[in-house]
């Protein structure tokens, strides 16, 4: 008798394995600032840790993300998923933060000029990052470029272009490298300069809820409309208000688009010929920009460079694993890495504001960090994200 087809979870429990080790990858990186500062200056122009598990986190997404919009086949039900999912233990995560903050136990951040309610409106999009608002804990700089691809797949899926993913990535990838070859380059958060950051974020977020509720309308037409704003939107913040370099802007949603486009040819719906030729041009421009423009200020080129390419070495080998029997320990730990994700900036804050970092290495420490925090993420997993997208699955099905 033939064995039973697996199910969705054991199908995508590479998955789980990827984010697990992308999460540990980047608690490591950022932990070594506290407990092991002299293994950090030595690692750290040798390999870009924490851009490797980011990395790996965006092409995971690019894997996955398109794949649910298309699965649902309905706008509306993607976005209450991604609500449901997202919202809940970042609202968790950034509380915790700032009632640490008002503890004195943890250090916030000086937001200058920009009032509360700027601040507030423009971490409720998720694009602070994109919007010339400093992140409130470091890493939710990513899930600005998280949503900006979110409202570009969208924004294909209602103009009917969103299996033209091949095309996409290529388009991303030759446009870095013209950045990146020419040193072409803003200012970072160079349209918040020049129309004011509370302007921008007001007219954003104006923006990107009318084109969501557009998107999720019933009309064909406002589907279209508001499809192709939130894509515009998400293009022209990253092209001129990104803290990154524009060039790494561009290469990260192609990076994520070239999992889009793996996916496709794993369900064979593209070519892996076509993946192959893809991944070739995004390394190929990925590394001739970063060759060409990195900033030893801001990253060693070397260093970027063998993250970005581990990265994609690490996705390809969970995908050639991807039949194979995944680790329970990697399963588990990729369910709670969204947790271990956002909630371990906020612990080592605690600790960088009470205990203090360490001088020297110290191993021990670091060691009875991971045990604080992997028990602490299962928890808020339990109890914050496991309800949160319970939540959404059912509103999900009423709004159908």
């Amino acid at each position: 008798m033939e064995s039973p087809p697996p199910t969705p979870a054991a199908r995508l429990g590479w998955l789980d394995a990827l984010r697990a080790i992308a999460a540990l990858v980047v608690v490591f990186d950022h932990a070594s600032y506290t407990f092991m500062p002299d293994f950090r200056r030595e690692l750290m122009p040798q390999f870009n840790t924490s851009r490797y598990g980011i990395l790996v986190f965006f092409l995971v997404s690019g894997y996955i993300i398109p794949a649910s919009l298309e699965r649902r086949g309905c706008v509306r039900t993607f976005w209450i998923g991604r609500v449901f999912r997202l919202y809940p233990l970042w609202a968790a995560a950034v509380g915790l933060f700032l009632v640490a903050g008002l503890l004195g136990v943890a250090r916030t951040r000086d937001y200058g000029r920009e009032s509360a309610a700027e601040v507030v409106v423009a971490h409720t999009t998720m694009l602070q990052e994109l919007l010339g608002t400093p992140s409130a804990l470091l890493v939710l700089w990513t899930l600005s470029y998280e949503m900006a691809f979110y409202l570009l797949v969208v924004g294909l899926f209602t103009v009917r272009l969103h299996e033209r993913s091949v095309a996409v990535a290529v388009v991303l990838a030759v446009a870095a490298a013209v950045c990146g070859t020419t040193g072409l380059a803003l200012p970072s958060s160079a349209l918040s300069r020049a129309v004011g950051t509370g302007p921008l974020i007001a007219f954003a977020a104006v923006t990107m809820v009318a084109a969501i509720g557009c998107a999720s309308a019933g009309s064909r037409t406002l589907q279209w409309y508001g499809g192709v704003t939130g894509g515009v939107l998400a293009l022209v913040l990253v092209a001129s208000n990104g803290t990154v370099p524009l060039w790494e802007g561009l290469v990260i949603l192609a990076v994520m688009f070239l999992g889009t486009a793996v996916h496709r040819a794993e369900n064979g719906a593209g070519s892996w010929r076509y993946v192959a030729a893809t991944a070739g041009v995004v390394v190929v421009c990925a590394v001739g920009s970063a060759w060409r423009y990195g900033d030893g200020d801001q990253f060693t080129r070397r260093g970027w460079i063998l993250a970005f390419l581990l990265a994609l070495l690490t996705f390809g080998a969970g995908l050639a694993s991807r039949h194979r029997r995944i680790p329970r320990a990697l399963a588990w730990l990729g369910a709670i890495s969204y947790s271990v994700y956002l909630v371990h900036p906020v612990l080592l804050a605690v600790i960088d504001g009470t205990v203090g970092r360490r001088r020297q290495d110290d191993v021990v420490l670091a060691v009875a960090f991971f045990a604080v925090l992997l028990p602490l993420c299962a928890l808020t997993y339990r109890y914050v994200e496991v309800p949160g997208q319970a939540l959404g699955r059912r509103l999900a099905r009423r709004m159908r």
